[in-house]
């Protein structure tokens, strides 16, 4: 692992749920590690999990999917359909020369800005026992 690491992550974050919890942890000055790109989407129900791919091929270390507790979902079932698609993209990431752990899919309410800030650093402190992305060794700069 490189001495100097700082790990690329991409959120993809619910509008209702989610990114209302980074901000209020924003906003309550919680500390999480600043390498987090946030992607506000209206429902984590409309995450194809080509995205998901194209991100770590693209260069992301770690891809963190953050919506609505289940049954709180603001369009009824986003969430679950959601949390079937991402189940079994492990197998898929492998296929690709990825660990399934760069992938986390959490359930984080809007008040819940602790366990965004919690979870975020959880999942950046995971990344970095990873180590970079391994396509980063393939690219051509």
């Amino acid at each position: 692992m490189e001495a100097s690491f700082e790990p690329k992550i991409i959120a993809l974050v619910c509008n209702w749920c989610t990114y209302t919890a980074a901000d209020l942890a924003g906003t309550s000055r919680l500390k999480y590690p600043a390498n987090v790109r946030l992607v506000r989407l209206m429902c984590t129900g409309m995450i194809d999990v080509k995205y998901v791919i194209k991100a770590l091929l693209d260069g992301a270390d770690g891809v963190f999917i953050g919506g609505c507790h289940p049954g709180d979902c603001h369009y009824i079932n986003g969430n679950l359909k959601a949390r079937k698609r991402i189940q079994g993209v492990g197998s898929i990431l492998e296929s690709f020369g990825f660990e399934p752990q760069r992938l986390a899919l959490r359930w984080i309410g809007a008040s819940e800005g602790p366990e965004f800030a919690h979870h975020m650093t959880e999942f950046v402190n995971t990344i970095m026992q990873l180590g970079p992305n391994p396509s980063k060794a393939r690219m051509i700069l």
